[in-house]
This record gives structure tokens, sequence and C-alpha cells, in this order.
């Protein structure tokens, strides 16, 4: 599927939006496994390509995702944020150093430098993931988050307009679905005339 509306500009959402439900019961989950899970922080630039994640690390990516949905769930619906899902954003964000620290090179003499070790790349994707959902939640753009209109989607996106929808696929079902209800009321309707018409001129209606 296309990235939902607001993806581009905040990889949170993108992250929230990991995991899709179809019709049918079906989910499509990009980090299902870990060499998914690499590719998916490879493609966000949040990770080499060959960094190797282990289903620890993969398991805590889609942990904080389930929180962050919670997040996301909660501001669309005005709803109490569940204290947990704070504390996992929070800790995401305090667990690494955001700071770019003083490095020195023996040839080029002092720079500065965000510390980055291979085994902390998944926390600092953590970090970096979780101090972006924090930017949302925060920023002027909140007022425009929302969850896709058109079940059982799942995804949030950010408004344009009037449009609830994530994609031109989910739109056209939530289309087909009214057309569907409404064509089924009328239907209901005339049948229960129908049958009223039929004791009306039942010969014992009189």
């Amino acid at each position: 599927m296309p990235p939902a509306p607001g993806e581009e500009q905040y990889a949170a959402l993108a992250f929230a939006n990991s995991v899709i439900a179809s019709p049918g019961g079906r989910f499509t989950d990009f980090l299902g496994t870990p060499e998914q899970a690499n590719q998916w922080l490879a493609d966000h630039g949040l990770a080499p390509a060959d960094a190797g994640l282990r289903e620890m690390c993969t398991a805590q990516l889609r942990s904080l995702r389930e929180q962050i949905r919670s997040l996301l769930a909660s501001r669309v619906e005005a709803l109490p944020a569940l204290p947990a899902a704070l504390s996992a954003v929070n800790d995401a964000m305090t667990k690494v150093p955001t700071a770019s620290l003083l490095q020195w090179d023996e040839k080029n003499g002092p720079y500065r430098a965000p510390p980055h070790p291979t085994t902390e790349i998944v926390d600092h994707a953590l970090a970096a993931l979780a101090a972006d959902a924090a930017d949302l939640l925060t920023g002027p753009d909140a007022e425009r988050l929302t969850a896709c209109g058109s079940p059982p989607c799942g995804r949030y996106l950010l408004r344009h307009g009037r449009r609830h929808w994530c994609s031109t696929r989910c739109g056209d079902r939530a289309r087909a679905a009214r057309a569907y209800a409404r064509r089924t009321r009328t239907e209901g309707g005339s049948g229960v005339e129908t049958g009223a018409s039929a004791l009306g001129t039942h010969p014992e209606g009189g």
C-alpha cells in the first residue's frame, strides 16, 4: 500500500502503520521477522541494511509500536493516555544519549558526532521513533491526526480537509460499504411496506 498521508513527515507514523489489517482477518506485519524489521529500519534510515537484528530486538520494536499506537489512539479519541504507553516512550527516549558527543580523530583532531555503536543500533532507532512520536503528539499536526475510516484498516494519518482514509483503496472500500448499507436499508424499508400492503388487502383484514 502507498504511505498514509503524514508518513513521509513522521517516521513514527510510518512505524505505527507498519502492521496493516485487511478484510478477512489478514494482517501484514513489516516487523514480523528480524529480517523484515531490519529492512524496515534500513528503508527509513534508522539502521544499516546489514545490522543483523535478532528476534529480541525485533520484539522490542513491536512492543514500542503498540505503545505508540496506543498513544495515537488516545489522542484521536480524546482519552487519557495509558501510563504504560507513556513510560515506554519516555524510557526509549532517555535510554541513549541524544547529544552529539565530542570525538577525537588522530589525524583530523576533534569533532562532534552522535554515538552509534553497532550494539546500540536498535536502542537509537527506538529513541528516534519515540522522540518523533512525541513531536507529533505535541506539535500542531496533532490536530490533524486521525484513524483511517475504512475498517478494518487501522492505519493512522494526518487528515487533509475532510479526508479520513489512508489510501484510495480504503476510500473506495468505505464508499462501497456505505452504498451497500443504504441499499440494504432501502430494500428493507420496501419489504416492510409491501408486507403492510398485503395485510391491508387480505380479506380478513377488512
